[in-house]
């Protein structure tokens, strides 16, 4: 369904909104100037992939505040490709196993929640709504590789925002690539605009399927200084 188009403030208006919007981040950032190690822990540094899960529901109005938050994250031009399928049925899990490799197929059935994570390359069509004080639809209309890319990038941008707010809300998650694309988009959005990127099993792990982390690559290695 496409947004109908948004009316850009202008004047007044447009200076109001500029105020209150720089009001609201220096107010946040007085009453919390970063985060502290436990939850930096809880989001990223201490936290896990996981492959196995408790027999736990995660609630339709969890998924809809983990959207919500994970909608907030920024993408270029506002643009928000990404759309997110929560697999929660015995018929579509059956539907979602046949992209799957064999060792995948069992960490994703004991899931309470698989997550198809997708990019729309038509988002472009959204951006009356999205981007609403100019129209970007120009850059996109009949540039097939240009709005790919656009919508790839960001729509994983999204997925990532989506695990660490996953995280932040006290669920666990298990982001999966041994699968096919094809078969995915064939089974789920055939005829449609909608693309598959990488599917996240969402729910309350049982940690103990977890073995040791394995090392990430040191500062020296992976950063330089230009």
């Amino acid at each position: 369904m496409t947004m109908s188009a948004s009316v850009a403030p202008v004047g007044e208006a447009l200076e109001k909104l500029r105020a209150e919007a720089q009001d609201v981040v220096r107010s946040l950032r007085g009453r919390l100037p970063h985060l502290d190690d436990d939850s930096i822990d809880l989001i990223l540094r201490g936290a896990r992939s996981h492959y196995a899960w408790q027999d736990k529901p995660v609630s339709r109005e969890m998924l809809e505040t983990l959207y919500e938050i994970t909608a907030s994250g920024p993408t270029s031009m506002n643009t928000c490709p990404a759309r997110f399928f929560f697999v929660e049925s015995m018929e579509a899990k059956q539907r979602l196993a046949k992209s799957l490799k064999d060792k995948n197929i069992d960490k994703m059935m004991s899931a309470p929640v698989s997550v198809i994570i997708a990019h729309d390359l038509e988002f472009w069509k959204e951006l009356p709504f999205l981007f609403p004080h100019e129209d970007r639809r120009p850059h996109f209309v009949g540039k097939p590789e240009h709005s790919e890319v656009t919508a790839f990038r960001n729509g994983t941008l999204q997925g990532a925002y989506f695990m660490i707010a996953a995280r932040a809300l006290g669920l666990d998650v298990g982001a999966m690539s041994g699968f096919s694309n094809q078969i995915v988009d064939e089974e789920f959005f055939a005829g449609t605009t909608l693309k598959s990127n990488f599917l996240c099993n969402l729910g309350y792990a049982d940690e103990s399927a977890l073995f040791q982390k394995l090392p990430r690559l040191p500062f020296e290695t992976a950063c330089k200084f230009l």
